[in-house]
Order: C-alpha cells, then sequence, then structure tokens
C-alpha cells in the first residue's frame, strides 16, 4: 500500500523563515522559524497517514512485517530511518552523535539518573546511533570533521593567538589523534580571562586580508558566527573542521563520533532514526564538552573526500554510503514510467515539478513539497511526470 504523508514541521529558533515556504510550499501563517520537516516515525515528529489518520508508528507497529518487510522488521524492529529537510538560517550547533554503543549505555545511564527524555539537559533520547547523508537544495555551508593536522596547524600559525602558542606547539610535537584531541578539549574548555584573551586575540584578525584562501575563509565564518554567538568557544571551530559549501545537488555523509556543524542553506537530511545529540558551542541548549570528546573519534578527514560520488544510473542518480540504515537516490522522473522493486519501506518526496506513484491498486499523485510513504507488501510501483523524486528507503 502507498499513503500520502502529513509531516511534522520543527519550530527551531535556528530555522528559515522563508525557506520551507518558497522552495516546497509550506505556508507559515504564524511567520515562525521553520527549521526541519519530519518525514518518518520518530516519537518527536511522527507522520501520519493522510488517508487512514493514524501515525506511520501506529501503522508499523500493527503490521511490522508486511509494512517494513522481514528483514527490516527482524534486523531493526521499526523504521530505521528518518527523512528531514532542513531549512538553516543561522548556523546549527557544534555537535556529535554518538555510535550504537555509547547510546545505549548513555541511554540507560540518563533514565537511571532520572532524566526525563524532554529534559533540557538529556543527551541520550534513544538507543540508535545517528549516522547522516546531507543532500543540498540550495548551496549549503557546513562543517564537517577534522582538518588534516598539518592543515590546522598551518592556520594556527597564519591566524597566531598567542594565548594558544604552548597549545599548538603541543599538537606541533604529537601531531597524532592525542595531539588533536588535546587542542580541541583546551579550545572547548577555555574560560575566564585566558578565554577572553583568546577571543580578542583571535578577533584582530577578522580584516585581514593577507592570508590565505583556507585562512580568510575560516576567519569569515568565525566572525559570523562571533557576531550570532558573542564569548561562545566554538567561533574556533573553523580553524579546526572543514569547511564544506555544497551546490545544489552535492551530497556528503557524516559519520557517527564526527564533529560537525551546519551553517546555513536548505538540505535534504537522511539519518538513522535517533535524536541523540551532544553539542559543544553555537547554542543556547544544552552543552556537554566531556560526554561530547568522549564520543569523538580524533581522526582528520581529507576535504576532497567529503562529498559523496554519485552513481548515475538509468533515470536516477544514487548515492553511496557505508552504513545499512538507509539508502538514497534522486529520480528524475519523466512521462515514461518507470519501474521500483521495493525491498523495504520507502518514503518518497517530490522535491521539484510533479509526480505520480502508481501500484497495481492506487495512484497518488505528488506535488512539489509533498510525501508519500510505500509499505514493502507493495512489490513495485511506477514513477511517471515532470519532477524529480527523492527515495528513502533500507
Amino acid at each position: 500500500m502507498i499513503y500520502k504523508l502529513n509531516n511534522v514541521i520543527q519550530n527551531y529558533a535556528w530555522g528559515s523563515y522563508t525557506s520551507l515556504s518558497s522552495l516546497f510550499g509550506f505556508e507559515n501563517l504564524n511567520n515562525e522559524p521553520q527549521a526541519e520537516l519530519w518525514m518518518g516515525a520518530h516519537p518527536n515528529g511522527c507522520s501520519k497517514l493522510a488517508e487512514l489518520d493514524i501515525t506511520l508508528a501506529e501503522y508499523i507497529k500493527e503490521n511490522s512485517k508486511s509494512v517494513l518487510g522481514d528483514y527490516t522488521a527482524n534486523r531493526y524492529g521499526q523504521l530505521p530511518y528518518l527523512f528531514k529537510v532542513l531549512a538553516a538560517r543561522t548556523p546549527l550547533s557544534i555537535q556529535v552523535h554518538p555510535n550504537k554503543r555509547n547510546s545505549e549505555i548513555g541511554f540507560e545511564r540518563e533514565n537511571a539518573q532520572g532524566i526525563a527524555l524532554s529534559a533540557g539537559n538529556r543527551n541520550y533520547k534513544d538507543l540508535n546511533h545517528k549516522p547522516e547523508l546531507v543532500y543540498a537544495v540550495t548551496v549549503y555551508k557546513a562543517m564537517n570533521g577534522f582538518r588534516p593536522i598539518m592543515d590546522i596547524i598551518a592556520l594556527f600559525d597564519e591566524v597566531n593567538i598567542e594565548v594558544l602558542s604552548d597549545d599548538v606547539a603541543a599538537l606541533k610535537q604529537a601531531p597524532d589523534s592525542q595531539g588533536l584531541k588535546a587542542l580541541f578539549t583546551n579550545v572547548l574548555t577555555l574560560a575566564d580571562d585566558k578565554k577572553d584573551a583568546v577571543l580578542e586575540q583571535l578577533s584582530r584578525h577578522y580584516d585581514r586580508t593577507d592570508l590565505s584562501t583556507n585562512a580568510l575563509q575560516a576567519l569569515e565564518y568565525s566572525q559570523n558566527f562571533a557576531n550570532q554567538y558573542p564569548g561562545d568557544n566554538g567561533v574556533l571551530a573553523p580553524l579546526l573542521l572543514n569547511i564544506v559549501e555544497l551546490q545544489p545537488g552535492e551530497a556528503m555523509f557524516l559519520h557517527a563520533e564526527t564533529p560537525h556543524a551546519y551553517v546555513q542553506g536548505t538540505a535534504l537530511e537522511i539519518m538513522a532514526s535517533s535524536d541523540n545529540v551532544l553539542r559543544a558551542g553555537l547554542t543556547p541548549k544544552h552543552i556537554d564538552v566531556e560526554q561530547l570528546i568522549e564520543n569523538t573519534v580524533f581522526a582528520s578527514m581529507e576535504p576532497e573526500q567529503l562529498r559523496l560520488k554519485p552513481i548515475n544510473r538509468e533515470g536516477y542518480i544514487h548515492f553511496p554510503i557505508p552504513v545499512d540504515d538507509f539508502g538514497f537516490d534522486i529520480f528524475n522522473v519523466t512521462q515514461e514510467p518507470q519501474t521500483i522493486f521495493t525491498r523495504s519501506a520507502e518514503i518518497l518526496m517530490c522535491i521539484a515539478g510533479d509526480a505520480t506513484v502508481e501500484s497495481d491498486t492506487q495512484s497518488i499523485h505528488l506535488n512539489k513539497g509533498e510525501s508519500l510513504f510505500v509499505s514493502c507488501d507493495s512489490p513495485q510501483y511506477q514513477l511517471k511526470g515532470t519532477g524529480q523524486i527523492a527515495r528513502v528507503y533500507n
């Protein structure tokens, strides 16, 4: 069976007031920041099946194996992914998502401590990990993973912050994961007079023009962060983390235990079904540097390896990723029907134009911004129309 979805919009402070309406036609009658559109069965924002007026979670629970398929039902016991549209007007927090085992440990620990799931100081809201894929709809600015260590050293040499000279010298003596961990920890835990001195010395470089391209870009990001979050240690993050600017149609993958921050733009975001976030800065929300450090892998990532290399197939583009929780394709729909064979429960969203989805017994028309759920008991369906369809499955 296939069902059109009614989805939840999350009104977080960093969200855009216009992106979801201008790009996908969603109303914003109360002029609120519309940060995320959630498509899936996560309890913090569960979709509804429009025709049946029940939640997707209820529908899956009542018909688990026929809806999810035997493999997914046996392995995951739930819809294993969450599909979002993310519209960032201002930067999101610097954050890390824990791996599966640490999520389970942290969830049980905070339950035993009596921390409510809705509490502001709750880190672990479920038992799952949260690897992510981001597909840019507009130009999408982000930070993802640690820069190569020699690049970090070069940036700190250019942007000379005298108060941090000993910390940078220590990284030069130990240019490895332990040295990187020490510098990152020291930056995130700066306090009192040393913190004030570091941020003041950093700000002296904002108007410089005699620097490398990497340094100029890092300082541009840092100054933007400082304007929005004055006094926040996170303004140093662009010197440590890779800056990525995706063009529309480009995508990147974010591993668990990798520090990152989304800065600006609108994108599709697909992740394992989890809401576990450990934050370290650029946010008014709960910050837990100790937990973030414990759940971070201190390994550099080469900037050129951050963008995914799509595989062009007949009628669609496939983005290969290193996890089983979800898969992601973009279909360029034409009037010539294209048949897709299902192997699990799927969510489709029309991101441009319009399209019709037809199974053996049903036909649903999708306009831009609309989405539907395909149950695994529909062995195949056809797409036709004049738009683009984003497909998520596992």
